[in-house]
């Protein structure tokens, strides 16, 4: 079901981008994606951009914070979890050992958002809906399609999951190794609400949430990368019953997974 109208507790519902050139990123994204940009203004007086396909919402973006610039942290896409409740959930993380890297706070009338740091290190946001669900188009092209932990400590993160959303691992071996998929009580969607990989040696970057969009053609979206600027990072891999992926870089440096499905996607 590619329409969204709500999200179960535990299940991600919105990606945005943290970046350093707002108006490249919508340049860029835009001839990827299709994306069509729309800028919202806020009380600071900066605007968050929200990205909409085929008129519905699928994404956000906006400028990283002058810190973040000036210490050199790259530009980042944030995964953002349904909650039933903001404050509830960061008091869960911190008695499981994690810790708050962005305090709860309201964002207009659109919803309650906080942003929490797992034991391993990777930050994930919280989100509890107002006029603002989250996207409201999903699984097809140029749309959210996944989300997944990438960590040094997967039984850690396992447990931390666990005690703060309820989610439920199941892994299986899977070409590269073993692959975690965490399930959310009430996803009535049939579809596990996200997956955790093992870091590699060769994976030398931080513990982090990773964000997969679906496209329609790997090859299509790779040259279209390259002619707006981007980076392939990883060249296509084919997993068997999962889909054809590879890992691009946009000019500004966040990195996403493009992946093309196989078979139907609820």
């Amino acid at each position: 079901m590619p329409e969204r109208v709500s999200y179960a507790h535990g299940v991600p519902s919105w990606v945005d981008l943290g970046t350093t050139d707002v108006e490249g990123a919508k340049a860029f994204y835009g001839a990827v994606f299709g994306w069509e940009a729309e800028d919202v203004p806020t009380p600071q007086g900066i605007p968050y951009t929200m990205l909409r396909k085929d008129g519905k919402l699928v994404a956000g973006m906006g400028p990283m914070d002058p810190e973040r610039m000036a210490a050199g942290v790259p530009p980042v896409w944030n995964t953002y979890v349904n909650v039933d409740s903001v404050d509830d959930t960061v008091a869960k993380a911190t008695a499981a050992g994690g810790s708050v890297a962005m305090p709860a706070m309201d964002v207009m009338d659109t919803g309650r958002m906080a942003f929490i740091t797992d034991p391993t290190g990777a930050a994930i946001g919280l989100w509890e809906p107002g006029s603002h669900m989250g996207a409201e188009l999903v699984n097809e092209h140029g749309t959210l399609f996944w989300n997944e932990l990438i960590t040094d400590d997967t039984a850690a993160a396992t447990e931390f999951y666990a005690a703060v959303f309820g989610w439920k691992a199941e892994t299986a071996e899977m070409p590269n190794g073993p692959y975690t998929s965490f399930w959310a009580d009430g996803n009535v969607e049939g579809n596990a609400a996200a997956g955790m990989l093992g870091k590699t040696e060769e994976m030398q970057f931080p513990n982090s949430w990773g964000v997969y969009f679906a496209i329609d053609d790997v090859e299509e979206t790779l040259n279209t990368v390259k002619d707006n600027g981007g980076q392939v990072l990883m060249q296509p891999m084919d997993v068997p019953q999962v889909g054809r992926f590879a890992v691009v870089q946009d000019p500004q440096g966040a990195v996403i997974t493009v992946m093309k499905p196989e078979g139907e996607q609820n």
